[in-house]
């Protein structure tokens, strides 16, 4: 065959397996077989994991949302990822590094089955190249996003049992449902957070809604605060508040701080404000030093002011400890100002003790 010749066909060859395959997972040190799911999703999941004795892989891509999540190995993805621990190749076996997946992204969803069942689910970016230790790697094509949905939530719902493995895998599935760009994603999560759902789901739910999930999920976030009946919950939903990206999601966090039936859940508000700091943040905090009628989240409180920058917690700190007349409150401020080992509190000792 001629030089010139050869290189078209080579140029075709790249041009189709970049068509075929832009989106699929790219694996090394695997036995690949490509397998169409075009015939539905779960019929063909199945059939692989229950005619699966051994340990293989199965894996997929679909359309991820974007935002910036952490979906390969080292630090970066052109490093790959090592399935399986001791398998030899570039890369580390570690879960996490962070990655920004953009909107035309794919996010790519790994099941590990031995003995026909599912024992892991996790989830990569497309341009993560991952090495499965040369064990049989199914690559499914033509995947309904909604079907993957469908099948995830089945492991999402049946992991409130008492083994950590469940819980695991339910975790997995839940945060690999919330990197789905589909909408269906955010009506499948919203059912997870009914009050009628295990509470350990509906904890588990929140943070992917608030890590993942944009306004939707902020929105259900805001609801859950609101109505979940577990005080427990209700302080998960704040942490998964507090790492929205939603402005609103801010007003949410002071609301609660403010007007929570629990204390501890007020408590954990008043904490979570602390970490974004701001000034809307830093009055709910006051607010609650002056306000709030327990002891215990005047306590909490003085302790957020301690976590705000210095320019903005010493004095207010400071202020506490002069003015407040809750002598427990009082002596906290004078804790923490010890703690901080800054001059103005220094200088507030010395005018004290004289």
């Amino acid at each position: 065959m001629k030089p010139a010749k050869r290189m078209g066909l080579l140029v075709l060859g790249l041009i189709y397996c970049g068509l075929g395959y832009a989106q699929q997972p790219r694996v090394t040190n695997a036995q690949v077989t490509d397998r169409s799911a075009a015939g539905g999703l779960e019929r063909e999941f199945r059939a692989l994991v229950s005619g699966q004795a051994t340990p293989a892989w199965i894996g997929y891509a679909v359309s991820a949302v974007a935002g910036e999540h952490w979906m390969c190995c080292g630090d970066g993805c052109c490093g790959g990822c090592r399935l399986e621990g001791n398998s030899p190749g570039r890369g580390r076996s570690t879960e996490n590094s962070p990655v920004k997946l953009e909107e035309s992204g794919s996010l790519l969803v790994l099941f590990r089955v031995e003995h026909g069942q599912v024992q892991k689910i996790r989830t990569f970016s497309e341009d993560c190249e991952l090495d499965a230790g040369g064990l049989p790697f199914y690559r499914l094509t033509s995947v309904n996003p909604q079907e993957s949905i469908t099948l995830l939530a089945s492991y999402a719902k049946s992991g409130n049992g008492d083994r950590q493995s469940e819980h695991k895998l339910s975790d997995a599935a839940v945060a690999a449902i919330a990197f789905h760009k589909d909408a269906l994603a955010d009506s499948m999560l919203e059912q997870f957070t009914a009050a009628a759902q295990p509470e350990a789901l509906r904890e588990r739910t929140s943070f992917w809604l608030g890590a993942a999930r944009g306004r939707r999920g902020y929105e259900i976030l805001r609801r859950m605060v609101k109505e979940d009946p577990s005080d427990r919950v209700r302080e998960k939903v704040i942490f998964a508040l507090s790492v929205s990206k939603e402005p609103d999601a801010l007003s949410t966090m002071i609301e609660t701080a403010r007007g929570d039936a629990s204390a501890h859940v007020r408590s954990q508000a008043i904490f979570w404000l602390s970490q974004k700091a701001g000034k809307k943040a830093e009055d709910a905090i006051t607010d609650a030093i002056e306000n709030d009628p327990e002891t215990e989240v005047k306590k909490k409180a003085v302790f957020a002011l301690s976590q705000l920058p210095k320019d903005e917690g010493v004095p207010k700190l400071i202020q506490v400890a002069k003015s407040n007349r809750n002598p427990a409150v009082r002596k906290q401020a004078i804790f923490w100002l010890g703690q901080s080992q800054d001059p103005r509190a220094l200088a507030f000792f010395e005018q004290i003790l004289k």
